[in-house]
């Protein structure tokens, strides 16, 4: 069902409320703030987080296949089929071209944000990968969170139904969730490395939703 006029005028102005952008930008941040430190001086929620993953940890087939689903062999194509089929529905209308260029930007900044992060950081690996360093935050979460949020962001206006819709968010976030079980289940990653890269990824497609609700032409469906 197509978002009246009174309802867009709502959701753009909560979605300018002060509260609502602390609860969208400044709760994932600080969480993130939070582990950062806790990773760089070897707190005690760092201590904590490795016994949590030992007692999480096991290694199988079903958890490897889900942490693949975050390689970037598989989450940019998918991207790519979204952005493809966005871009050939609004070929020829007003700026139809921003929405992709943005999420292709922001898929570009992902790689450059979490290499920077691995440097700085520089944490131990995860019992599967204990002789590295550098996992901290997880880079094939961040992959997939924004490759998958990115791609459901692009295609929400474009449904016409609410059951589309509803189905379409669930499938990114059981795709997404998916990923991350498989990471810390086999052992690749911590359990924090991957929270973090929630917090990161939340913030970046808040981003996102808030620069395509403000470039959208009068009339035009928002995503929700």
């Amino acid at each position: 069902m197509p978002i009246s006029g009174d309802q867009d005028l709502d959701a753009s102005a909560a979605a300018q409320h002060p509260r609502f952008l602390v609860v969208l930008f400044g709760i994932p941040a600080l969480l993130f703030a939070l582990i950062t430190w806790q990773v760089v001086v070897d707190g005690p929620l760092v201590r904590l987080d490795e016994r949590v993953s030992r007692g999480l940890l096991h290694p199988d087939g079903l958890s490897e296949f889900l942490s693949d689903l975050g390689n970037v062999q598989v989450a940019l194509p998918a991207l790519a089929v979204a952005l493809g089929h966005v871009a050939l529905r609004t070929r020829g209308t007003d700026r139809w071209w921003l929405p992709v260029t943005a999420a292709v930007l922001l898929m570009a900044l992902v790689p450059a944000l979490i290499v920077t992060l691995k440097e700085l950081t520089d944490r131990p690996g995860a019992p599967a990968v204990a002789s590295g360093t550098g996992y901290y935050p997880s880079g094939h979460t961040a992959t997939a969170a924004i490759a998958y949020g990115s791609a459901a962001l692009l295609l929400l206006p474009r449904l016409r139904t609410p059951l589309a819709r509803r189905t379409l968010v669930t499938a990114c976030l059981a795709l997404v969730l998916g990923v991350s079980y498989g990471l810390v289940r086999h052992g690749y990653h911590w359990p924090l490395d991957v929270v973090a890269s929630w917090c990161l990824c939340a913030v970046l497609l808040s981003s996102l939703w808030l620069f395509l609700r403000r470039t959208a032409r009068p009339g035009q469906p928002l995503a929700g």
